[in-house]
């Protein structure tokens, strides 16, 4: 079994299981974790303004027997869909999944949305580093599989499920990170984000 194999390497041996498929992972270039600090940093603030919700940096996912991968980054909600195992580990679907696609597209663009589309995650957003462009994609009502959020007439992107979780991906893309929290607060702003705050504290 791939987890109990997995806890008995070195420490800082690192590997994912996709799809019934273990991937080692390969080193890490310097675009990948600008990108992966950026979008970090972008749901960190959500959650301080969002009582409730969870964020997390590449932590092992268990989704089912033939899929663990390592997201660069998820959000849950409190009693929602995660939960942590007595091992530490999460285990079960996140609301949103964030993964920095760079040498890694084709699977994380096919292999790893398979799984997170069959394991029932949410939403889960692809920032393709090396085409500076984002692909975020969610369950809507209508369709039980992912369907492609495509962003407002002002170039914002906009969680369906997470209300107030609104992201400029042309200015993180572009470092700018100012833009990036100014177009974020005026999703926390809306009064979508306070009654989402206010269900998540009954």
């Amino acid at each position: 079994m791939f987890h109990a194999r997995y806890e008995s390497m070195p420490e800082r041996f690192r590997a994912k299981l996709i799809g019934g498929v273990v991937y080692v992972q390969s080193p890490l270039k310097a675009d990948h974790g600008e990108i992966s600090a950026k979008a970090i940093y972008w749901l960190g603030m959500y959650q301080i303004k969002t009582p409730g919700t969870r964020v997390l940096g590449s932590t092992t996912v268990i989704l089912g027997r033939d899929s663990e991968p390592q997201p660069d980054g998820c959000l849950i909600i409190k009693g929602g869909q995660t939960r942590v195992d007595a091992d530490g580990y999460l285990k079960g679907p996140p609301e949103l999944v964030v993964e920095i696609a760079s040498s890694s597209n084709a699977l994380d663009l096919f292999e790893k949305r398979r799984d997170y589309e069959h394991y029932g995650v949410r939403e889960y957003l692809v920032l393709v580093v090396r085409e500076a462009r984002a692909l975020w994609i969610a369950r809507v009502p209508g369709n039980p599989g992912f369907t492609d959020i495509a962003p407002g007439g002002d170039g914002v992107l906009r969680s369906p499920s997470l209300p107030g979780l609104w992201l400029d991906a042309p200015a993180l893309f572009r470092g700018d990170v100012g833009r990036v929290i100014d177009v974020l607060n005026a999703g926390l702003a809306t009064p979508e984000h306070a009654a989402f705050i206010a269900r998540n504290r009954q």
